[in-house]
């Protein structure tokens, strides 16, 4: 039970990602006809698809969406075996709940990329094929700001730009996996060490 508990609160993240996508797909219109306004413009639930990574990022290559998500199957292996090594030596526990919501997250949008493109005829136009073409789903639109740079502000200056990342529950789980670790690493990796007691001269002639 001391491993299971781990995988069974991944698998709950998995569960509750793919029932928010559903829900979304099946009674949502896709962009700005279905947007619903959840708190003014600030937050919103606007169905959208991610071809690529996180904010959209997509590699540059005839195969890169193959080659992303193949990357995403031996990631969801080896943080399922970093989740085992952790719990098997005794890791904090806050680490090893980190390591799950990350597995959940990862295995959440795997489940997207592998077979949505089949499941729901989403792959990008132009895929040699559905499998592993699947476009993720995503659905929580904060709208931070949006509008022209100043021009003092080097590089950007005088362009328009938008700060509203649109997610989902897999990505929330992994951001905040990521987060805890990123604020806790004295805590989780520092190693604590109790001083050696070295015997004196003194302490052996009096026996102790």
């Amino acid at each position: 039970m001391k491993y299971w508990k781990y995988y069974m609160a991944a698998l709950a993240v998995i569960i509750i990602d793919q029932v928010v996508k559903l829900v979304v797909h099946y009674n949502m219109e896709m962009g700005l006809p279905g947007e619903i306004h959840l708190i003014g413009d600030w937050l919103k639930l606007h169905y959208t698809l991610n071809p690529g990574m996180a904010f959209g990022v997509e590699l540059g290559s005839e195969y890169g969406k193959l080659i992303l998500t193949l990357f995403r199957l031996v990631a969801m292996f080896g943080i399922s075996y970093y989740l085992y090594y952790l719990v098997k030596h005794k890791a904090p526990k806050g680490l090893i709940w980190c390591i799950a919501l990350i597995l959940g997250g990862a295995i959440g949008n795997l489940i997207d990329s592998t077979f949505y493109g089949v499941w729901f005829d989403n792959a990008p136009y132009g895929s040699s094929t559905p499998w592993f073409h699947g476009q993720v789903i995503d659905m929580f639109y904060i709208d931070i700001w949006e509008g022209i740079v100043p021009n003092w502000i080097p590089l950007f200056g005088g362009k328009p730009m938008s700060l509203w990342p649109i997610f989902n529950v897999a990505d929330s789980a992994i951001f905040i996996g990521v987060l805890m670790i990123l604020f806790n690493q004295k805590r989780f990796f520092g190693e604590h060490h109790e001083p050696e007691h070295k015997t004196t001269t003194v302490e052996q002639e009096q026996g102790l």
